[in-house]
């Protein structure tokens, strides 16, 4: 019996190059009538960042910078939906309907897409990786490879294109 994928999560850290993964994941909403759920994990910052926080700022303050963070992370979230649908898929307008809402979320990256994939019942997981040269084996080593290691669903690892940028979010 054939899979069937009805939910896509694809986890994206907001890079430059984030339209190469995103094509992968709206093909294949497209090919399996699925939806897609967008995650940005919003990274927690070192003990020593939450204590130094914790002393300068009153914690109104930090409830303000935790709020603009979320809100940026948010507002570009979906300009960059919104440019990648435009130039991409300007020929199918019921295309923007794959989309599920936003979720942003605190924490360690590789944890909170499991847990994320889990939580939405997401058959699938559609993330980048941007190894480089010889680097490649370790840096990949972080967030896509804990999340391979980690998962009880299948993993879609689309790897950035060596010495290319995404022009998909630039004003035309």
């Amino acid at each position: 019996m054939m899979p069937q994928i009805k939910k896509i999560l694809y986890a994206t850290d907001l890079s430059a190059n984030l339209g190469y993964v995103l094509r992968y994941a709206v093909d294949s909403a497209q090919k399996h009538g699925a939806k897609i759920v967008i995650l940005h994990v919003l990274e927690e910052a070192s003990a020593n960042i939450k204590g130094l926080v914790e002393t300068e700022l009153t914690p109104e303050e930090r409830g303000a910078v935790r709020e603009d963070k979320i809100a940026y992370a948010q507002g570009r979230i979906q300009d960059r939906i919104q440019a990648f649908c435009k130039k991409e898929l300007k020929d199918d307008p019921e295309a923007m309907q794959v989309f599920e809402p936003i979720e942003l979320v605190e924490g360690y990256p590789a944890d909170q897409i499991l847990s994320k994939a889990g939580e939405l019942d997401c058959d699938i997981i559609v993330m980048g990786t941007h190894g480089k040269g010889f680097l490649r084996h370790s840096y990949f080593g972080s967030t896509a490879k804990k999340v391979i290691r980690r998962s009880r669903k299948p993993v879609l690892v689309v790897p950035l294109p060596k010495g290319k940028i995404d022009t998909t979010f630039e004003e035309s």
